[in-house]
């Protein structure tokens, strides 16, 4: 088994110095225009700092009308390009590759923060909010957004973005059976319901051929990913390669798990065997100690993505290389500061049950 300290290529001089990565992470820090703050830039600075081999940003809108909470960093205008190509700057200077979570919330956007309606693969009701269904032309405009997000990712000098294709937001959507009962081209078989998501990869593809392609999936349903089936995500994950996917991130939630569908079996080794060798899988879901990321590692995952267990140790790569403790939660927020949480991503981490100290 290859270690988590090995390097890792995943594309000709794009090299990871090691296999620990840091997920995205909701963190509620960037300005109310989408731009970076200097808190947001600060909490990522101290990962590359701490030791991560690839740094990816929160998700990050790709149009006004998928913005999903206050606080989210945008990528869908020119404007935010100083702050991006500070970012990236900085990171690489801390010895991280950098990735940007392309993403649109479709029907989990917020007027209130968008200023815009909603919508999403069809017309929906859920938790008292609505969102009426997508026509073409709001269709080809997400597409055209993830291209022109990839585009200023790339012209920012960042290595990689990634399509969040997870989480039930917009491009689990059109893949969900429950949230796309279309009728058109973009739903109903699975070849018309992953259309977008192909679409978006290849447009993303010509629009950035310079960023290593990344695509995040929900391979099964889980939380807000709802309408999902493994072996229709597999097929999936087969389409995308052919469209130019070069890194699959499995978001398992709980990673020591195996898949309801199959509970003899593993996510990582199922989508390890249906992908060619040269297309690298990371693995995010509690992983917390050594021991659990080198389990990933020996189901075939090529790196692991780390969310809460980074936010409560910037340098979990360096802690655990020295074989230092681990700090779990609940975490006192003078701890939490120390590890370059602003006031609000600790107030947002309150609603994480016990994970902040009262």
């Amino acid at each position: 088994m290859t270690g988590l300290f090995a390097p890792l290529e995943l594309r000709k001089n794009v090299t990871a110095r090691n296999r620990i990565w840091l997920a995205p992470l909701t963190n509620m820090q960037s300005h109310a225009d989408g731009t970076l703050s200097d808190d947001e830039l600060h909490f990522l600075a101290k990962r590359a700092d701490g030791g991560f081999g690839l740094v990816e940003t929160c998700a990050a809108h790709v149009a006004q009308d998928g913005k999903a909470w206050a606080g989210e960093l945008g990528v869908h205008d020119d404007a935010m390009l100083p702050g991006l190509t500070r970012l990236a700057a900085r990171l690489h200077q801390g010895g991280a590759l950098v990735s940007a979570q392309l993403f649109h919330g479709g029907l989990r956007a917020d007027p209130a923060v968008s200023g815009l309606e909603k919508w999403s693969a069809s017309e929906h009701t859920e938790d008292g909010a609505s969102c009426r269904a997508g026509t073409e032309a709001d269709i080809q405009a997400a597409i055209d957004a993830f291209a022109n997000a990839a585009r200023r990712c790339a012209t920012a000098g960042f290595d990689s973005v990634e399509l969040h294709g997870a989480h039930g937001y917009l491009l689990s959507q059109f893949l969900s059976t429950v949230y796309n009962r279309r009728e058109d081209r973009w739903g109903g078989s699975l070849e018309n319901r992953s259309r977008l998501i192909r679409e978006t990869v290849r447009a993303v593809r010509r629009a950035a051929p310079s960023l290593v392609l990344a695509v995040r999936l929900s391979p099964e349903d889980f939380g807000q990913a709802k309408g999902l089936d493994l072996d229709e995500t597999l097929d999936v994950a087969r389409m995308l390669v052919e469209d130019g996917m070069e890194i699959l991130h499995l978001s398992l939630w709980r990673s020591a798990l195996n898949t309801k569908k199959r509970p003899d079996a593993h996510a990582v080794s199922l989508f390890r065997a249906a992908l060619p060798s040269h297309v690298r899988i990371v693995v995010a879901g509690a992983i917390w100690s050594r021991e659990e990321a080198e389990a990933q590692l020996a189901l075939g995952a090529d790196a692991v993505a780390l969310g809460r267990s980074a936010i409560a140790n910037h340098d979990w790569p360096e802690r655990i290389r020295r074989g230092g403790d681990i700090q779990r939660p609940p975490v006192a927020p003078e701890t939490l500061r120390g590890e370059g949480l602003s006031e609000n991503f600790i107030t947002y981490m309150r609603q994480w049950k016990n994970f902040v100290a009262a």
